[in-house]
């Protein structure tokens, strides 16, 4: 059978777009989202980029913003190519930003995922989670970036939400910052409690072992997916590969393993794809569920509309597992 000349037309057409592409594209900036202040971020991951360089023969530029929007809006023009994200950031970079997941950390200890916590201080009043849920009204709350998954989403929704909170109105104060200045102002006690990860309080235990001593957990999470690196779809086929051989194979020297291990206590990176994202989308859409179904002023049939479109999409979201 012939292949009709239009479609040799467009295949030839798209083969020449992805080679002038590719031969346009002289540096790749890889962005790193505002989990700490910008300084600490470069000390950690410019080892890992300048290595990427060599590998791939190409210059990588590390790119930096104060929160987690700077590097999805970056990624979505193209100003960013790659991205570290959390899970619901690299949702919003899939969704917005021509993002697709291709690599996802893999943790040193072997463990699959990381915990989201409340924190508060030693001294503090504050004993149980059952305090913060009866008694908002007489503490400050740090919360992380909105786009953060173990800062914002997940003690949003197994603290608040399923207990028919909200966070921005159960508390004397609310602030928002990333994991480190909510660690440090519960430990200066500029904020009674924090969420926080156990991937800082790992961090804090290696290097700083003293200030962990001054912080009680109240509450842990149930296991969150590893943070993914996320592409933009349309970076050239052969940059992909080279980006992606290079991270997976990443950390088979003392040197490697070194760098990897500052990097939140890496082992490495493994093969991944959108798909790790589903449980986390999930999570976002029993969030949505809950609060639509106990909100008593929304018209009924308005309520039964949203809860049946959102069942649909939870149902879609099962399809793909």
């Amino acid at each position: 059978m012939k292949t009709p000349l239009k479609s040799l037309i467009g295949a030839f057409a798209l083969s020449v777009a992805c080679i002038s592409q590719a031969s346009e594209l002289k540096e790749i900036n890889f962005g790193v989202i505002a989990t700490e202040k910008a300084g600490a971020l470069r000390q950690m991951w410019e080892p890992f980029l300048t290595d990427m360089s060599k590998a791939i023969g190409m210059k990588v530029n590390g790119y930096y913003a104060t929160e987690y929007a700077g590097i999805i809006e970056a990624q979505r023009f193209n100003k960013v190519q790659i991205a570290w994200y959390g899970n619901k950031s690299a949702i919003e970079a899939v969704d917005r930003s021509n993002g697709e997941v291709f690599a996802q950390f893999v943790d040193l200890d072997g463990t699959p995922g990381y915990y989201s916590y409340l924190i508060t201080h030693r001294d503090s009043a504050i004993k149980s989670l059952d305090d913060v849920l009866k008694n908002g009204k007489s503490y400050s709350f740090g919360i992380g970036d909105p786009s953060s998954t173990s800062g914002t989403l997940v003690p949003t929704y197994y603290v608040f939400t399923l207990n028919k909170l909200d966070p921005r109105t159960h508390f004397r104060v609310t602030r928002s910052s990333n994991h480190e200045g909510n660690f440090l102002a519960v430990l200066n006690k500029q904020v009674d409690l924090a969420t926080s990860n156990s991937e800082m309080t790992d961090k804090m235990k290696e290097k700083s072992p003293e200030k962990l001593e001054q912080i009680r957990i109240l509450w842990t999470s149930p296991l969150i997916p590893r943070d993914p690196l996320v592409w933009r779809k349309d970076l050239p086929v052969d940059v992909k590969k080279k980006v992606q051989d290079f991270v997976v194979s990443y950390g088979r020297d003392d040197r490697e393993k070194e760098i990897l291990k500052n990097m939140y206590r890496l082992a490495g990176f493994k093969v991944s794809t959108n798909a790790q994202l589903i449980p986390i989308r999930q999570l976002e859409l029993f969030k949505d569920r809950t609060r639509i179904e106990s909100d008593e002023r929304m018209p009924a049939a308005d309520k039964k509309a949203k809860l049946a479109d959102i069942d649909a999409q939870l149902a879609a979201l099962a399809a793909q597992k």
